[in-house]
């Protein structure tokens, strides 16, 4: 157990030394930062610090429609245009105005209008359409005689409740919660088990190629060692979530301080139950042993750092698969593929925590889905540890998968020459 322990110290202290981990943490510190920071920084560089003006051409009776869109207006200012088109349109062009809106009205005496920018793609445009087409609808159904309070009640929303008979449903509030929290997971197991997945088998693989893999095993026995680089590098990769994790909440301190609910209320898990969190764990800690550990076998047959690319592109395709797989189920939990995929183990950690957060699961599926998934964790552990002893004494080139029997035929061979 000492030697275990040394080995995952040396693995832990060497990796969050690097220069790369160092600065690919200080990156995402920064990005955290100015994702917070965007508004401020747009606003910087395109010193639009305040609401675009329109100018305005009415055409109509009495300018009624300059004076129903200046009533409404939110997100911009619409100015009366003392002149011409063609005066207004220059004056465009040299950016004094967002635009200019032209008003008159139809056969029918209702609103039309163009809108002559320096570019099509213009919210400004989509926020006066919309305003224009409340005011259409409105005198539309003043010419036809409707009142007001008709209007209204045409307008209002449907009463419409939803109400489950599954008393294991989860209530609206809940899905609110548990649709944040699942979509981080999924994400965050995504990025971490492709992360840090390769991670341990380039470790393990440049060991071997600087000839240091011979001096460890002389200390130590193959199997302790991949566990303790497999504990080392999630503990790692824990390391740099933590730190995430606390500079979001920093940043909702300082810039969401409106926000009634707080740091969980911001990222959407207000609502999650602990039951939810705590399956969250859980699978997230499965899910990264599970695909490690295959990790750790693959990088075991290779001698070269061009040939773990080659490895472990298949496992890496595969989760990728299960990532594509949980955004689809995220709409429908309760598919047929979905519920299939929530058993098959390299899916599991993400399907099945997805089921349980969006659906009422009933706990034998939970069950036996987690007990398939240890199941096929300690099966590969034996598995990859067989080839992690075998696959440490090769050399030469590989990146192929019948490196892999050689790595069973030789762990055999060592296994009976100890006996």
């Amino acid at each position: 157990m000492r030697k275990f322990w040394i080995v995952f110290s040396h693995t832990y202290l060497s990796r969050v030394k690097t220069k790369g981990y160092i600065i690919s943490s200080a990156i995402f510190l920064l990005i955290i930062c100015g994702v917070f920071y965007i508004p401020d920084i747009i606003e910087r560089f395109t010193g639009e610090s305040e609401e675009p003006v329109v100018a305005v051409i009415d055409e109509t009776e009495n300018q009624q429609l300059y004076e129903a869109l200046s009533s409404g207006a939110e997100d911009y200012q619409p100015m009366l245009f003392d002149g011409n088109e063609d005066e207004a349109k220059q004056a465009v062009e040299n950016e004094e105005y967002e635009g200019l809106l032209v008003l008159n009205q139809s056969e029918q005496n209702l609103p039309q209008a163009v809108f002559y920018g320096m570019q099509l793609t213009n919210s400004t445009s989509d926020d006066m359409e919309a305003q224009l087409q409340q005011i259409k609808v409105a005198q539309a159904a003043s010419q036809a005689g409707v009142d007001e309070a008709a209007m209204q009640d045409i307008y209002a929303p449907v009463s419409f409740e939803r109400q489950s008979l599954d008393e294991e449903a989860k209530t609206e509030e809940e899905l609110a919660g548990s649709y944040g929290l699942v979509y981080i997971l999924v994400f965050a197991l995504y990025i971490s088990v492709i992360t840090y997945g390769m991670m341990i088998a380039t470790d393990i693989t440049n060991e071997k190629s600087s000839r240091v893999m011979e001096i460890l095993i002389s200390s130590s026995s193959p199997v302790s060692q991949m566990f303790a680089k497999i504990l080392a590098i999630g503990m790692m990769g824990l390391t740099q979530l933590a730190l995430i994790a606390v500079a979001v909440y920093v940043m909702v301190q300082i810039r969401g301080q409106e926000l009634s609910g707080g740091f969980f209320d911001f990222i959407g898990i207000a609502n999650a139950s602990p039951v939810t969190l705590t399956f969250a764990l859980i699978f997230f800690i499965l899910g990264y042993f599970l695909y490690a550990i295959i990790c750790a076998g693959l990088g075991s047959v290779v001698s070269r750092m061009e040939d773990v690319q080659q490895l472990v592109s298949p496992i890496i395709f595969l989760v990728m698969g299960a990532f594509f797989l949980a955004m689809y189920g995220l709409n429908a939990p309760d598919s047929t593929i979905i519920v299939v995929a929530s058993y098959i183990p390299f899916f599991t950690p993400m399907i099945m925590f997805l089921r349980i957060g969006m659906l009422g699961v009933p706990s034998w599926e939970i069950a036996l889905s987690i007990a398939i998934l240890i199941a096929t964790i300690l099966l590969i552990s034996w598995i990859s540890a067989k080839v992690y002893r075998g696959g440490v004494l090769m050399y030469g080139k590989g990146g192929s998968f019948n490196q892999l029997k050689e790595a069973l035929k030789l762990s055999g061979n060592i296994k009976n020459k100890s006996k």
